[in-house]
């Protein structure tokens, strides 16, 4: 946990923010794989975790703005639970390094909200993204599943606060990054052709462990770099192949990292894979060079994009004009995806929310409609202390091509005969995490290879 003061601030502020009424934050549960106590690794809520810093399952806390009052909901272990689980540090006194003095069985807290609705209090709660919480928070106000309505003060308040990362924050962002970069860097020590993708998942997802880190998200390792979030990992490596790493470690306190690498299966890249590589990484650097405050982040996008055109334009792919292609989002058969997303306690930060609260403003709303764009989960204008991913890609999808070529789409933009010699190409992404700061950005975590020449002449050490 961080200091008590740094829950109490943070309590506080979120207080001035909502104004009145009375703010829920419902904590997660175990959740059963195959019977009750059979469970899925257990993770706390993190808009919980920002404010309380408590892990414990089965906990809900509630601040009563009007009255000044912080509560926590939740029971202690009785001596049947000792028995299996060992003595543990109680509730009462995880809420006191929170800074918690009150704490009440978790079945109190369905009268306490029925006393704060009759008497008129506003509950402010958040969109429940668990089934179970969605049932609880029914039976808690009375509301129906589906006329349950979170509270658009609330998300906007916790989304203005979460968003600035504090330099404590920063540092355990970077303590996961630290983890995730010798990850990548096992990766490309061990790949050789012959072996799975699943080996190398599981050698990296090892030594995130020994590190004392889960993983924040299910590791991407495959050479089908062209879908987009790939689940599959028996594929059999061979020479020729690239494989696609986007993997990242969490720290014990929530806080993720979010890395991609590309990199042969071989010692070297083909020469067809080199230059789009090439391609991928001038985009990637653009895009990073335009990091900086009060930019929105859809004009970095847009412009990576542009980079991107005009690479493939060089390489035969695509013609005419970038800016005309990009207006016409004749890119997406390339990049069908966003330039990235907010990062921090989780590994998209906030996405439970609602990307139209994290990633954008009522003023300039997300694109729900346009392909490549309505992928964008970030939109905005930056501000110092966003935490955030920059990873633009070239993916080859076949399907993608036979559908537009058979429609003749985006002709124009399109060299259609020479894309079929691509056809079994994959994929190409390059991640890293930057922060924005007041006159710029900074690369978060130690700079991971990412040259072409780097990381071919790391390869050739370990492989031939």
């Amino acid at each position: 946990m961080f200091s008590t003061k740094t829950y109490q601030d943070r309590r506080e502020l979120l207080q001035q923010k909502v104004g009145s009424g009375l703010i829920l934050l419902l904590g997660n549960i175990e959740n059963p794989i195959n019977f009750e106590h059979n469970t899925y690794p257990f993770r706390q809520d993190s808009t919980l975790l920002y404010y309380y810093g408590i892990k414990v399952p089965n906990i809900a806390a509630v601040i009563d703005v009007d009255n000044q009052q912080t509560i926590v909901f939740g029971d202690e272990l009785d001596i049947d639970q000792i028995v299996w689980t060992g003595k543990q540090e109680t509730l009462q006194e995880k809420c006191a390094k929170a800074g918690v003095k009150t704490t009440l069985p978790f079945s109190a807290l369905q009268a306490y909200l029925h006393r704060a609705i009759k008497s008129g209090q506003q509950v402010h709660y958040l969109p429940p993204y668990q089934s179970f919480n969605k049932i609880l928070l029914s039976d808690l106000t009375g509301i129906p599943i589906g006329n349950i309505t979170p509270s658009s003060l609330l998300i906007e308040a916790i989304v203005s606060q979460r968003s600035i990362k504090e330099h404590q924050e920063l540092a355990e962002i970077e303590k996961a990054l630290q983890v995730s970069v010798d990850m990548h860097m096992l990766a490309m020590r061990m790949t050789k052709p012959g072996m799975k993708e699943r080996d190398i998942a599981h050698a990296i997802q090892h030594y995130a462990a020994d590190q004392g880190s889960p993983l924040a998200y299910p590791p991407i390792v495959t050479v089908r770099g062209e879908i987009l979030h790939n689940a599959y990992q028996l594929h059999t490596l061979k020479y020729g192949d690239m494989l696609l790493n986007d993997s990242g470690a969490e720290t014990e306190m929530g806080y993720a990292a979010d890395l991609t690498r590309t990199f042969p299966v071989g010692p070297a890249f083909s020469a067809q894979q080199r230059e789009l590589y090439a391609v991928v990484l001038k985009s990637f650097s653009d895009a990073r060079a335009r990091l900086s405050p009060h930019v929105t982040f859809k004009e970095i996008h847009l412009h990576a994009c542009e980079s991107l055109v005009e690479g493939l334009i060089a390489v035969g792919l695509m013609k005419g004009d970038p800016k005309e292609a990009v207006s016409q989002h004749a890119h997406t058969l390339f990049f069908q995806c966003g330039l990235g997303h907010m990062m921090g306690l989780d590994v998209h930060d906030m996405e439970d929310l609602g990307e139209q609260y994290v990633g954008y403003t009522a003023e300039d709303p997300k694109d729900t409609q346009t392909f490549g764009l309505k992928s964008l989960r970030l939109g905005k204008k930056l501000e110092p202390g966003f935490v955030l991913t920059v990873e633009p890609g070239i993916y080859i999808i076949p399907e993608l091509i036979d559908r537009w070529q058979a429609e003749n789409k985006l002709s124009e933009f399109i060299n259609y005969d020479r894309l079929h010699s691509y056809r079994n190409f994959g994929g190409i992404r390059i991640e890293d995490n930057f922060v924005i700061t007041d006159n710029g950005y900074r690369l978060l975590g130690p700079e991971l290879i990412k040259t072409a020449d780097d990381i071919e002449n790391f390869r050739k050490n370990y492989v031939s």
